[in-house]
């Protein structure tokens, strides 16, 4: 099933109107502030020294020298990475984020979703998720690095802060590194993210996006964020310490933690339907899944009003 979060429209249908405050997602609810830009980033179209820039940045930020190429969203690299090799046998580490499964399967390839990093060898690709989604999981660089498979594919989109198992720095040709934008800087609707790999394989996604994948607006706010090292690392302190007070909240609640990073947190319930039927009916959107009924996720709130409104409907 392609379910997300973000699908208000839904919450709004079945709930009313009103004034929602969307946990459903791993966004950033405090995101980058968006600087004043000039003219020619929304009239003229994109240029390559503007993507180069980009890059460059980026390629500070991240910790790489591997070539690279920027996307509308790592979803957009999802779905090109099925059309770089004949369909095969794909395995996607699961549960996790639903597009690597579908795009693959849409592209004719046979995939299988195995639960155990193991269990993946001898694909002809693989996919991990690294922080996954939406538990949380972290695999150390050497057991991704040892395993037997054609290509592995890493989603890194959730890795921003908490770096430290990233693979960035070692993406080639068999190795292809996702990392989002939107998520950690808050700035979804931009639609920008990344893929790295080997000079070959970037040379093909480049020809399979065409001549502007990322819009103008895009290009300049992710070159000024990506080089924001301040705001980068007060986030990453801020976000780590309301994570542990959303855990409180949860607790509170008679929930357990079941997982997640700095961005959401996963919480098994007793009935994951009626929690978030509950937040609903005060307007706080969640997250649950059709393969468990008791996991609910939930992203962090953006600010104190909205802490005290979680606060409220969960009893604490």
């Amino acid at each position: 099933m392609r379910d997300h979060g973000g699908n208000l429209d839904e919450a709004r249908a079945r709930w009313g109107q009103g004034d929602w405050i969307d946990l459903s997602t791993g966004i950033n609810r405090r995101p980058y502030p968006v600087p004043r830009l000039p003219p020619e980033a929304w009239t003229n179209l994109p240029t390559a020294s503007a993507r180069a820039a980009l890059m460059d940045a980026a390629a500070r930020a991240f910790g790489t020298a591997a070539p690279g190429l920027a996307l509308a969203g790592a979803q957009a690299a999802i779905q090109m990475i099925p059309l770089l090799g004949r369909p095969g046998v794909a395995r996607v580490l699961a549960p996790t984020y639903n597009e690597h499964a579908a795009c693959l399967r849409q592209a004719g390839w046979r995939v299988e979703e195995v639960g155990r990093l193991e269990a993946l060898s001898g694909a002809d690709l693989a996919v991990v998720v690294n922080p996954n989604n939406p538990d949380g999981r972290r695999h150390c660089r050497k057991a991704l690095r040892n395993l037997p498979v054609g290509r592995l594919v890493v989603d890194e989109s959730f890795a921003d802060p908490a770096p430290g198992d990233s693979l960035l720095a070692e993406a080639g040709e068999s190795l292809l590194v996702l990392r989002s934008f939107g998520k950690f800087w808050g700035l979804a609707g931009l639609r920008l993210g990344f893929v790295y790999g080997g000079g070959d394989v970037i040379r093909r996604m480049s020809a399979l996006a065409g001549p502007w994948p990322v819009s103008g607006p895009a290009l300049e706010i992710g070159r000024i964020a990506l080089g924001d090292q301040d705001w980068r690392r007060e986030t990453i302190r801020r976000l780590s310490a309301e994570a542990a007070r959303l855990d409180d909240l949860a607790a509170g609640a008679g929930w357990t933690r079941a997982g997640g990073t700095h961005l959401f947190r996963l919480y098994e319930t007793p009935d994951a339907r009626q929690a978030q039927a509950t937040l609903a009916r005060r307007h706080i959107w969640t997250r649950r899944f059709p393969y468990s009924d008791r996991w609910l996720r939930l992203g962090l709130p953006g600010n104190e009003g909205e802490w005290q409104r979680l606060g409220a409907a969960l009893g604490a």
